[in-house]
């Protein structure tokens, strides 16, 4: 599964926002998202106009492991 190359911080806080991530603050050029339910979980998207690879996979990985998905199920989720 192959990644997408061009996504921005804002684009990704867009998508996440889809499966229950809100803002709950931001310091310069990073956000941090709360995903509220039976446990709190918090990422922090950094405001880059494209995000390095590594980067999103890190998160892909983290938000996917909360949610209780695998990374290729929620990455077909968020971009179809």
């Amino acid at each position: 599964m192959r990644l997408p190359r061009d996504v921005s911080g804002q684009n990704l806080i867009r998508l996440l926002h889809r499966v229950g991530y809100e803002v709950t603050r931001r310091s310069g050029s990073h956000v941090r998202l709360t995903r509220k339910g039976e446990t709190e979980h918090h990422i922090t998207i950094p405001l880059h106009k494209v995000l390095k690879v590594g980067t999103l996979d890190r998160i892909l990985t983290d938000v996917a492991e909360h949610l209780g998905v695998t990374k290729e199920e929620l990455v077909q989720s968020l971009w179809g």
